[in-house]
Protein backbone atom coordinates (compact mmCIF):
# COMPACT_ATOMS: atom_id res chain seq x y z
CA UNK A 1 0.00 0.00 0.00
CA UNK A 2 1.52 3.51 -1.12
CA UNK A 3 0.30 6.41 1.51
CA UNK A 4 0.46 9.61 -0.19
CA UNK A 5 2.72 12.39 0.60
CA UNK A 6 1.52 15.19 2.46
CA UNK A 7 2.65 17.62 -0.47
CA UNK A 8 4.16 17.35 -3.92
CA UNK A 9 7.72 17.68 -3.59
CA UNK A 10 10.47 17.83 -6.65
CA UNK A 11 12.98 14.94 -7.00
CA UNK A 12 15.83 17.20 -6.08
CA UNK A 13 15.21 18.07 -2.93
CA UNK A 14 14.36 14.44 -1.61
CA UNK A 15 18.04 13.33 -3.47
CA UNK A 16 18.98 16.52 -1.53
CA UNK A 17 18.24 14.97 1.93
CA UNK A 18 18.86 11.37 0.87
CA UNK A 19 22.65 12.70 0.25
CA UNK A 20 22.57 14.43 3.81
CA UNK A 21 22.01 11.31 5.69
CA UNK A 22 24.20 9.35 3.76
CA UNK A 23 27.16 12.30 4.43
CA UNK A 24 25.83 12.16 8.47
CA UNK A 25 26.63 8.43 8.29
CA UNK A 26 30.04 8.55 6.45
CA UNK A 27 31.32 11.93 8.64
CA UNK A 28 30.46 10.40 11.83
CA UNK A 29 32.42 7.48 11.05
CA UNK A 30 35.03 8.94 9.78
CA UNK A 31 35.46 12.02 12.16
CA UNK A 32 35.68 9.96 15.21
CA UNK A 33 38.71 7.66 13.66
CA UNK A 34 40.80 10.67 13.87
CA UNK A 35 39.95 11.10 17.71
CA UNK A 36 40.41 7.30 19.16
CA UNK A 37 43.65 8.37 20.94
CA UNK A 38 41.89 11.36 22.37
CA UNK A 39 38.71 9.14 24.00
CA UNK A 40 40.82 6.27 25.14
CA UNK A 41 42.70 8.61 27.60
CA UNK A 42 39.02 10.80 28.36
CA UNK A 43 37.81 7.96 29.32
CA UNK A 44 40.56 5.70 30.16
CA UNK A 45 39.97 3.04 28.18
CA UNK A 46 41.28 -0.29 28.88
CA UNK A 47 44.18 -0.74 25.79
CA UNK A 48 42.60 -4.65 25.38
CA UNK A 49 39.44 -3.44 25.21
CA UNK A 50 39.88 -0.09 23.11
CA UNK A 51 38.87 -2.12 19.92
CA UNK A 52 35.20 -2.35 21.31
CA UNK A 53 35.02 1.28 20.09
CA UNK A 54 34.96 0.68 16.97
CA UNK A 55 33.54 -3.14 16.95
CA UNK A 56 30.05 -2.01 19.43
CA UNK A 57 29.40 -0.31 16.32
CA UNK A 58 30.15 -2.75 13.30
CA UNK A 59 28.44 -5.83 15.47
CA UNK A 60 25.18 -3.66 15.31
CA UNK A 61 25.79 -2.86 11.63
CA UNK A 62 26.86 -6.17 10.67
CA UNK A 63 24.01 -7.49 12.34
CA UNK A 64 21.05 -5.26 11.52
CA UNK A 65 21.64 -4.22 8.66
CA UNK A 66 19.59 -6.60 6.07
CA UNK A 67 16.86 -6.19 8.73
CA UNK A 68 16.95 -2.74 8.76
CA UNK A 69 16.36 -2.71 4.82
CA UNK A 70 13.18 -4.37 5.49
CA UNK A 71 11.01 -1.42 7.71
CA UNK A 72 10.75 0.58 5.01
CA UNK A 73 8.79 -1.78 3.64
CA UNK A 74 6.55 -2.88 6.41
CA UNK A 75 6.33 0.82 8.42
CA UNK A 76 6.82 3.32 6.05
CA UNK A 77 9.75 5.30 4.56
CA UNK A 78 9.68 8.72 6.23
CA UNK A 79 8.75 6.49 9.47
CA UNK A 80 11.97 4.48 9.02
CA UNK A 81 14.13 7.45 7.92
CA UNK A 82 12.99 9.62 10.90
CA UNK A 83 13.97 7.17 13.36
CA UNK A 84 17.76 6.04 11.93
CA UNK A 85 18.29 9.72 11.94
CA UNK A 86 16.83 10.11 15.58
CA UNK A 87 18.56 7.11 16.75
CA UNK A 88 22.14 8.30 15.20
CA UNK A 89 21.43 11.68 16.53
CA UNK A 90 20.95 10.41 20.39
CA UNK A 91 24.13 8.33 20.25
CA UNK A 92 25.99 11.38 19.19
CA UNK A 93 25.04 13.18 21.91
CA UNK A 94 25.02 10.14 24.36
CA UNK A 95 28.66 9.43 23.30
CA UNK A 96 29.65 13.64 23.18
CA UNK A 97 28.43 13.24 27.18
CA UNK A 98 29.75 9.55 27.96
CA UNK A 99 31.35 9.62 31.24
CA UNK A 100 33.04 6.40 30.71
CA UNK A 101 34.30 3.75 28.27
CA UNK A 102 31.43 1.62 28.47
CA UNK A 103 28.97 4.26 27.96
CA UNK A 104 30.61 5.21 24.97
CA UNK A 105 30.68 1.63 23.70
CA UNK A 106 26.91 1.47 24.19
CA UNK A 107 26.81 5.06 22.44
CA UNK A 108 28.22 3.83 19.44
CA UNK A 109 26.43 0.68 19.38
CA UNK A 110 23.43 2.66 19.44
CA UNK A 111 24.65 4.52 16.52
CA UNK A 112 25.37 1.13 14.72
CA UNK A 113 21.59 0.44 15.07
CA UNK A 114 21.13 4.09 13.54
CA UNK A 115 23.22 3.44 11.04
CA UNK A 116 21.53 0.17 10.27
CA UNK A 117 18.16 1.49 9.74
CA UNK A 118 19.24 5.28 8.03
CA UNK A 119 21.70 3.92 5.45
CA UNK A 120 19.06 1.54 3.18
CA UNK A 121 16.09 3.55 3.96
CA UNK A 122 17.67 6.17 1.65
CA UNK A 123 18.18 4.03 -1.02
CA UNK A 124 14.81 2.60 -1.21
CA UNK A 125 13.45 6.10 -0.82
CA UNK A 126 15.89 6.91 -3.99
CA UNK A 127 14.79 3.92 -5.86
CA UNK A 128 11.08 5.34 -5.08
CA UNK A 129 11.37 8.76 -6.35
CA UNK A 130 13.44 8.14 -9.57
CA UNK A 131 11.62 5.68 -11.51
CA UNK A 132 13.69 6.12 -14.72
CA UNK A 133 16.70 4.32 -15.59
CA UNK A 134 19.18 7.58 -16.21
CA UNK A 135 17.77 9.65 -13.68
CA UNK A 136 18.13 6.86 -10.42
CA UNK A 137 21.78 6.03 -12.18
CA UNK A 138 22.97 9.97 -11.97
CA UNK A 139 21.19 10.02 -8.01
CA UNK A 140 22.66 6.63 -7.07
CA UNK A 141 26.02 8.24 -8.68
CA UNK A 142 25.61 11.48 -6.13
CA UNK A 143 24.56 8.90 -3.31
CA UNK A 144 27.90 7.07 -4.19
CA UNK A 145 30.01 10.38 -4.11
CA UNK A 146 28.14 11.89 -0.77
CA UNK A 147 30.24 8.92 0.48
CA UNK A 148 33.35 9.41 -0.98
CA UNK A 149 33.35 13.53 0.08
CA UNK A 150 31.85 12.45 3.45
CA UNK A 151 35.22 10.41 4.11
CA UNK A 152 37.35 12.86 2.86
CA UNK A 153 35.45 15.58 4.96
CA UNK A 154 34.96 13.48 7.90
CA UNK A 155 38.61 13.42 8.60
CA UNK A 156 39.71 16.39 8.29
CA UNK A 157 36.68 18.09 10.34
CA UNK A 158 37.79 15.78 13.13
CA UNK A 159 41.20 16.71 13.14
CA UNK A 160 40.16 20.18 13.47
CA UNK A 161 37.61 19.99 16.11
CA UNK A 162 39.13 17.15 18.12
CA UNK A 163 42.57 19.56 18.39
CA UNK A 164 40.97 22.88 18.47
CA UNK A 165 37.54 22.18 20.74
CA UNK A 166 37.07 18.61 22.32
CA UNK A 167 37.45 14.60 21.04
CA UNK A 168 33.86 15.13 22.24
CA UNK A 169 32.88 17.32 19.60
CA UNK A 170 33.22 14.46 17.07
CA UNK A 171 30.31 12.59 18.27
CA UNK A 172 28.45 15.78 18.70
CA UNK A 173 28.88 16.40 15.01
CA UNK A 174 26.07 13.91 14.01
CA UNK A 175 23.96 15.47 17.00
CA UNK A 176 24.19 18.77 15.59
CA UNK A 177 23.50 17.85 12.14
CA UNK A 178 20.62 15.43 13.20
CA UNK A 179 17.80 17.45 13.99
CA UNK A 180 18.02 19.31 10.66
CA UNK A 181 18.23 15.78 9.23
CA UNK A 182 14.89 15.39 10.86
CA UNK A 183 13.32 18.15 10.12
CA UNK A 184 13.91 18.14 6.19
CA UNK A 185 13.14 14.57 6.48
CA UNK A 186 9.45 14.73 7.97
CA UNK A 187 8.75 17.76 5.54
CA UNK A 188 10.43 16.20 2.33
CA UNK A 189 10.72 12.15 2.52
CA UNK A 190 7.48 10.43 0.93
CA UNK A 191 5.50 8.01 3.12
CA UNK A 192 5.11 4.78 1.03
CA UNK A 193 5.15 1.63 2.67
CA UNK A 194 5.41 -1.77 0.02
CA UNK A 195 2.27 -4.38 0.00
CA UNK A 196 3.15 -7.67 1.14
CA UNK A 197 6.39 -6.88 2.48
CA UNK A 198 5.80 -9.91 5.05
CA UNK A 199 7.42 -10.19 8.31
CA UNK A 200 10.42 -9.26 9.85
CA UNK A 201 13.08 -12.10 10.79
CA UNK A 202 13.61 -10.88 14.16
CA UNK A 203 15.64 -14.27 15.33
CA UNK A 204 17.79 -14.24 12.78
CA UNK A 205 18.75 -10.79 13.59
CA UNK A 206 19.11 -11.61 17.24
CA UNK A 207 21.20 -14.53 16.68
CA UNK A 208 23.40 -12.96 14.21
CA UNK A 209 23.94 -9.97 16.37
CA UNK A 210 24.66 -11.10 19.95
CA UNK A 211 26.03 -14.42 18.25
CA UNK A 212 28.74 -12.62 16.65
CA UNK A 213 29.31 -10.34 20.04
CA UNK A 214 29.94 -13.47 21.64
CA UNK A 215 32.21 -14.82 19.20
CA UNK A 216 34.19 -11.41 19.56
CA UNK A 217 34.52 -11.06 23.18
CA UNK A 218 35.49 -14.53 23.65
CA UNK A 219 38.58 -14.39 21.29
CA UNK A 220 38.81 -10.84 22.85
CA UNK A 221 38.82 -12.21 26.27
CA UNK A 222 41.10 -15.46 25.64
CA UNK A 223 44.13 -13.59 25.95
CA UNK A 224 43.50 -12.74 29.47
CA UNK A 225 41.79 -15.52 30.89
CA UNK A 226 43.56 -18.26 27.95
CA UNK A 227 41.43 -19.93 25.45
CA UNK A 228 40.38 -22.83 28.43
CA UNK A 229 39.23 -19.76 30.86
CA UNK A 230 35.44 -20.67 31.57
CA UNK A 231 34.17 -16.94 30.37
CA UNK A 232 36.10 -17.80 26.97
CA UNK A 233 34.30 -21.05 26.88
CA UNK A 234 30.93 -19.69 27.37
CA UNK A 235 31.20 -17.19 25.27
CA UNK A 236 32.77 -19.26 22.37
CA UNK A 237 30.16 -21.72 23.16
CA UNK A 238 26.88 -19.65 23.02
CA UNK A 239 28.68 -18.20 19.98
CA UNK A 240 28.69 -21.73 17.98
CA UNK A 241 25.22 -21.79 19.36
CA UNK A 242 23.82 -18.74 18.23
CA UNK A 243 25.09 -18.86 14.89
CA UNK A 244 24.40 -22.35 14.23
CA UNK A 245 20.69 -21.38 15.22
CA UNK A 246 20.69 -18.54 12.97
CA UNK A 247 21.96 -20.57 10.15
CA UNK A 248 18.65 -23.11 11.03
CA UNK A 249 16.24 -20.36 11.15
CA UNK A 250 17.90 -18.83 7.39
CA UNK A 251 17.19 -22.68 6.23
CA UNK A 252 13.98 -23.57 7.81
CA UNK A 253 12.44 -21.31 10.23
CA UNK A 254 11.78 -17.83 8.72
CA UNK A 255 9.41 -17.66 6.56
CA UNK A 256 11.54 -14.59 4.85
CA UNK A 257 14.65 -15.48 5.72
CA UNK A 258 17.60 -12.31 6.04
CA UNK A 259 20.20 -14.45 3.99
CA UNK A 260 18.15 -17.48 1.32
CA UNK A 261 21.14 -19.65 2.05
CA UNK A 262 20.32 -20.69 -1.57
CA UNK A 263 22.56 -17.93 -2.88
CA UNK A 264 25.96 -19.44 -1.79
CA UNK A 265 25.30 -21.86 -4.35
CA UNK A 266 26.31 -19.28 -7.07
CA UNK A 267 30.42 -19.24 -6.81
CA UNK A 268 31.24 -15.90 -8.04
CA UNK A 269 28.43 -14.95 -4.41
CA UNK A 270 30.12 -17.71 -2.54
CA UNK A 271 33.74 -16.23 -3.33
CA UNK A 272 33.04 -12.72 -3.36
CA UNK A 273 31.60 -12.44 0.20
CA UNK A 274 34.66 -15.05 1.48
CA UNK A 275 37.12 -12.44 -0.02
CA UNK A 276 35.04 -9.53 1.79
CA UNK A 277 35.83 -11.07 4.79
CA UNK A 278 39.26 -11.52 4.61
CA UNK A 279 39.69 -7.78 2.77
CA UNK A 280 38.01 -6.24 5.60
CA UNK A 281 39.54 -8.03 8.32
CA UNK A 282 42.58 -6.13 6.80
CA UNK A 283 40.86 -2.42 5.03
CA UNK A 284 37.97 -2.36 7.83
CA UNK A 285 40.55 -2.47 10.81
CA UNK A 286 43.95 -0.09 9.71
CA UNK A 287 41.99 3.10 10.45
CA UNK A 288 42.47 1.91 14.61
CA UNK A 289 46.43 1.32 14.05
CA UNK A 290 47.18 4.35 11.47
CA UNK A 291 45.13 6.44 13.73
CA UNK A 292 47.48 5.05 16.62
CA UNK A 293 50.62 5.08 14.97
CA UNK A 294 50.47 8.85 13.52
CA UNK A 295 48.99 9.97 17.24
CA UNK A 296 50.69 7.81 19.77
CA UNK A 297 54.22 6.84 18.16
CA UNK A 298 54.49 9.51 15.88
CA UNK A 299 52.72 12.43 18.13
CA UNK A 300 50.90 13.86 14.88
CA UNK A 301 48.51 16.59 16.16
CA UNK A 302 44.66 15.32 15.45
CA UNK A 303 44.51 18.26 12.63
CA UNK A 304 47.95 16.71 10.92
CA UNK A 305 46.59 13.19 11.66
CA UNK A 306 43.30 14.49 10.01
CA UNK A 307 45.19 15.90 6.54
CA UNK A 308 47.63 12.77 6.60
CA UNK A 309 44.46 10.49 5.96
CA UNK A 310 43.83 12.60 2.49
CA UNK A 311 45.81 10.60 0.68
CA UNK A 312 43.86 7.27 1.67
CA UNK A 313 40.33 9.05 1.44
CA UNK A 314 40.82 10.38 -2.00
CA UNK A 315 42.46 6.87 -3.23
CA UNK A 316 39.11 5.23 -2.18
CA UNK A 317 37.11 7.79 -4.00
CA UNK A 318 39.32 8.09 -7.05
CA UNK A 319 39.58 4.15 -8.08
CA UNK A 320 35.71 3.40 -6.84
CA UNK A 321 34.42 5.91 -9.03
CA UNK A 322 37.28 5.58 -11.79
CA UNK A 323 37.23 1.67 -12.51
CA UNK A 324 33.36 0.82 -13.09
CA UNK A 325 34.67 0.66 -17.02
CA UNK A 326 36.94 -2.09 -16.67
CA UNK A 327 34.77 -4.06 -14.17
CA UNK A 328 32.51 -4.17 -16.96
CA UNK A 329 34.89 -4.69 -19.77
CA UNK A 330 37.09 -6.98 -17.87
CA UNK A 331 35.01 -8.64 -15.27
CA UNK A 332 35.53 -8.55 -11.48
CA UNK A 333 37.99 -10.88 -10.62
CA UNK A 334 41.46 -8.74 -12.24
CA UNK A 335 40.44 -5.68 -10.73
CA UNK A 336 39.55 -7.85 -7.18
CA UNK A 337 43.24 -9.05 -7.40
CA UNK A 338 44.88 -5.59 -8.58
CA UNK A 339 43.03 -4.05 -5.41
CA UNK A 340 43.87 -6.63 -2.94
CA UNK A 341 47.65 -6.74 -4.07
CA UNK A 342 48.36 -2.88 -3.96
CA UNK A 343 46.22 -2.92 -0.46
CA UNK A 344 48.75 -5.72 0.50
CA UNK A 345 51.94 -3.89 -1.02
CA UNK A 346 50.81 -0.80 0.88
CA UNK A 347 50.30 -2.94 4.22
CA UNK A 348 53.78 -4.13 4.18
CA UNK A 349 55.34 -0.51 3.18
CA UNK A 350 53.47 0.64 5.89
CA UNK A 351 54.94 -2.02 8.04
CA UNK A 352 57.91 -0.44 7.55
CA UNK A 353 57.01 2.62 9.75
CA UNK A 354 59.05 3.78 12.83
CA UNK A 355 59.26 6.59 14.96
CA UNK A 356 61.41 8.63 12.72
CA UNK A 357 59.68 8.40 9.59
CA UNK A 358 58.83 10.63 7.71
CA UNK A 359 55.48 11.68 5.87
CA UNK A 360 56.14 11.26 2.24
CA UNK A 361 59.16 8.82 2.46
CA UNK A 362 57.21 6.21 4.16
CA UNK A 363 53.66 7.12 5.09
CA UNK A 364 52.16 9.09 1.60
CA UNK A 365 52.58 6.03 -0.56
CA UNK A 366 51.74 3.27 1.72
CA UNK A 367 48.17 5.32 2.37
CA UNK A 368 48.04 6.08 -1.44
CA UNK A 369 47.95 2.39 -2.03
CA UNK A 370 46.27 1.67 0.22
CA UNK A 371 43.19 3.64 -0.39
CA UNK A 372 43.27 2.75 -4.54
CA UNK A 373 43.78 -1.00 -3.29
CA UNK A 374 40.19 -0.33 -1.05
CA UNK A 375 38.23 1.64 -3.82
CA UNK A 376 39.25 -1.04 -6.46
CA UNK A 377 37.86 -4.00 -3.88
CA UNK A 378 34.85 -2.42 -3.13
CA UNK A 379 33.50 -1.89 -6.82
CA UNK A 380 34.64 -5.23 -8.32
CA UNK A 381 33.70 -7.20 -5.07
CA UNK A 382 30.18 -5.69 -5.38
CA UNK A 383 30.13 -6.78 -9.27
CA UNK A 384 31.07 -10.24 -8.06
CA UNK A 385 28.39 -10.12 -5.21
CA UNK A 386 25.91 -9.76 -7.52
CA UNK A 387 27.08 -11.68 -10.67
CA UNK A 388 24.47 -14.27 -11.87
CA UNK A 389 22.08 -13.54 -9.38
CA UNK A 390 18.24 -13.68 -10.68
CA UNK A 391 16.63 -9.95 -10.48
CA UNK A 392 15.17 -10.82 -7.19
CA UNK A 393 18.44 -11.66 -5.66
CA UNK A 394 20.56 -8.85 -7.05
CA UNK A 395 20.05 -6.33 -4.15
CA UNK A 396 20.19 -9.31 -1.72
CA UNK A 397 23.74 -10.41 -2.74
CA UNK A 398 24.90 -6.18 -2.54
CA UNK A 399 23.22 -5.98 1.42
CA UNK A 400 24.71 -9.63 1.95
CA UNK A 401 28.56 -8.34 1.12
CA UNK A 402 28.02 -5.41 2.66
CA UNK A 403 27.37 -7.34 5.98
CA UNK A 404 30.05 -9.51 5.09
CA UNK A 405 32.15 -6.72 4.89
CA UNK A 406 31.12 -5.62 8.86
CA UNK A 407 31.90 -9.46 10.13
CA UNK A 408 34.96 -9.63 8.41
CA UNK A 409 35.88 -5.62 10.40
CA UNK A 410 34.93 -6.85 13.47
CA UNK A 411 36.35 -10.18 13.97
CA UNK A 412 39.78 -9.14 11.78
CA UNK A 413 40.08 -6.19 14.46
CA UNK A 414 39.94 -8.49 17.73
CA UNK A 415 42.49 -10.65 16.59
CA UNK A 416 45.03 -7.89 15.27
CA UNK A 417 44.61 -6.10 18.83
CA UNK A 418 45.24 -9.18 20.53
CA UNK A 419 47.80 -9.72 17.91
CA UNK A 420 49.75 -6.88 18.55
CA UNK A 421 48.91 -6.50 22.11
CA UNK A 422 51.08 -9.44 22.62
CA UNK A 423 53.82 -8.74 20.56
CA UNK A 424 54.31 -5.26 22.24
CA UNK A 425 54.03 -6.86 25.11
CA UNK A 426 56.57 -9.45 24.24
CA UNK A 427 58.97 -6.89 23.21
CA UNK A 428 58.62 -4.80 26.15
CA UNK A 429 59.81 -7.64 28.44
CA UNK A 430 63.19 -8.25 26.28
CA UNK A 431 63.65 -4.35 27.22
CA UNK A 432 62.36 -2.40 24.19
CA UNK A 433 61.50 0.52 24.95
CA UNK A 434 58.27 3.05 24.29
CA UNK A 435 57.25 3.27 21.58
CA UNK A 436 59.29 1.30 19.97
CA UNK A 437 57.58 -2.16 21.14
CA UNK A 438 54.39 -0.41 20.19
CA UNK A 439 56.19 0.37 16.90
CA UNK A 440 56.64 -3.64 16.48
CA UNK A 441 53.38 -4.65 17.04
CA UNK A 442 51.76 -2.42 15.19
CA UNK A 443 54.43 -3.50 12.40
CA UNK A 444 53.18 -7.32 13.00
CA UNK A 445 49.34 -6.40 12.97
CA UNK A 446 50.29 -4.28 9.20
CA UNK A 447 52.26 -7.78 8.13
CA UNK A 448 49.10 -9.64 9.01
CA UNK A 449 46.65 -7.37 7.28
CA UNK A 450 48.98 -8.27 4.01
CA UNK A 451 48.69 -11.79 4.88
CA UNK A 452 44.79 -11.93 4.75
CA UNK A 453 44.53 -9.63 1.78
CA UNK A 454 47.12 -11.94 -0.08
CA UNK A 455 45.08 -14.88 1.15
CA UNK A 456 41.87 -12.89 -0.51
CA UNK A 457 44.08 -12.94 -3.83
CA UNK A 458 44.14 -16.60 -3.64
CA UNK A 459 39.96 -16.63 -2.88
CA UNK A 460 39.53 -13.80 -5.91
CA UNK A 461 40.67 -16.24 -8.40
CA UNK A 462 37.58 -18.01 -7.76
CA UNK A 463 35.69 -15.71 -8.81
CA UNK A 464 34.38 -16.55 -12.58
CA UNK A 465 35.99 -15.04 -15.85
CA UNK A 466 34.07 -12.08 -17.49
CA UNK A 467 33.14 -14.86 -20.37
CA UNK A 468 31.70 -17.21 -17.35
CA UNK A 469 30.16 -14.35 -15.29
CA UNK A 470 26.44 -14.28 -16.62
CA UNK A 471 26.77 -10.55 -16.38
CA UNK A 472 28.36 -8.39 -14.36
CA UNK A 473 27.39 -4.97 -13.55
CA UNK A 474 28.64 -1.07 -13.25
CA UNK A 475 29.35 0.77 -10.32
CA UNK A 476 26.21 2.77 -10.80
CA UNK A 477 24.12 -0.55 -11.30
CA UNK A 478 25.46 -1.98 -8.66
CA UNK A 479 24.27 0.78 -6.24
CA UNK A 480 21.15 0.49 -7.76
CA UNK A 481 20.77 -3.27 -6.79
CA UNK A 482 21.31 -2.24 -3.49
CA UNK A 483 17.65 -0.52 -2.99
CA UNK A 484 16.62 -4.46 -3.75
CA UNK A 485 19.07 -5.31 -0.28
CA UNK A 486 16.62 -3.28 1.54
CA UNK A 487 13.54 -4.11 0.31
CA UNK A 488 14.81 -8.24 0.21
CA UNK A 489 11.44 -9.43 -1.72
Amino acid sequence: MSVPNRRAVHPGVILAVCCLGQFVFVLDVASVNIAVPQIAEGLRFDPTGLHWLFNAYAIALCGLLLLGGRLADLYGQRRVFLSGAALITAAGLAGGFAQSANAMVAARGLQGVGAAILVPVTLTVLGTTFTDGLARAKAYGLWSAVAGGGAATGVLLGGMITQWISWRGTLFASAVLGPLLLVLAYRYVPEQRKEGAGRLDLLGAATLTVGTAALVYGINESEAYGWAGTRVVVALGAAVLLLALFLLDQAKLASRPLVPLAVFRNRSVSAANLVAVLAWGALGTMFFFISMLFQVVLQYTPLQTGAAYLPLALGIFGAARGIAGPVTRLGARPVLVAGLVSGATGMLWLAQAGTHTGYFAGLFGPLLLIGIGEGLVLTASTGAATAGLPAEHAGLGSGLLNTTRQLGGALGLVVLVAIATARTKAQAMQGVQFPDAMVAGYSLAFHVCAGFLLTAVLVAFAVPGVRRAPRVVSEEAAVEEAVAASQLV
